[in-house]
C-alpha cells in the first residue's frame, strides 16, 4: 500500500479489524474445539497494541476534549481487562506436545512455566507496568469504569 497525501495511519485500522473477521471466518468453523495458546498468545499481542493506541489517543485527547478523553481511558481500561482475562486463559489452556491441562491449584498458585514460550508473560508485564502508572485499582477493579453520564 503506497502512501498518498491522502492516506491517514486511520486508514489502517480497518484492515486490521478486516484480518481478524478473515481469520474468524477461515479458522473458526473448521479449526480446533480447543482454543490453542498459539492463538491466545496472538490474540494478546492484538490486544496489547489495542490498548497502546487507545492509550496514546487518551494521552492526547483527554487534555483537549475531557469528554472523550474519560471514554476512552474508559475503553483502554477494558482493553486491559480483555488482554488480563486472555493472559489468564493462555495459562489454563491445554498445554502444546502433551495437551495437559493445567491443574487449577497451579494456575491459581501463579506457578511460572518457564522459558521458552512465556513471551507472552513478558509483553503483560511490560503492559501492565504501563496499567500500574496510568490507572488506579479502584478503576481496574470498578464494574464501571469511569463513564460519566451527563
Amino acid at each position: 500500500m503506497s502512501r498518498t497525501s491522502g492516506t491517514t495511519a486511520q486508514d489502517f485500522v480497518p484492515f486490521a479489524t478486516a484480518a481478524l473477521d478473515f481469520h474468524r471466518a477461515l479458522n473458526l468453523p473448521g479449526g480446533p474445539l480447543v482454543t490453542t495458546r498459539t492463538e491466545l498468545d496472538a490474540l494478546h499481542a492484538h490486544l496489547v497494541s489495542l490498548h497502546g493506541l487507545l492509550d496514546a489517543h487518551t494521552a492526547r485527547t483527554g487534555h483537549l476534549v475531557p469528554a472523550e478523553g474519560e471514554r476512552l481511558r474508559a475503553a483502554r481500561t477494558r482493553i486491559w481487562q480483555a488482554a488480563d482475562h486472555v493472559h489468564a486463559a493462555y495459562h489454563a489452556a491445554p498445554r502444546p506436545g502433551s495437551g495437559e491441562v493445567p491443574a487449577p491449584e497451579g494456575f491459581q498458585a501463579g506457578l511460572p512455566e518457564g522459558a521458552p514460550g512465556l513471551t507472552i508473560c513478558q509483553r503483560h508485564q511490560r503492559t501492565a507496568d504501563l496499567v500500574r502508572r496510568r490507572t488506579t485499582p479502584a478503576d481496574l477493579h470498578a464494574p464501571f469504569t469511569g463513564l460519566v453520564r451527563r
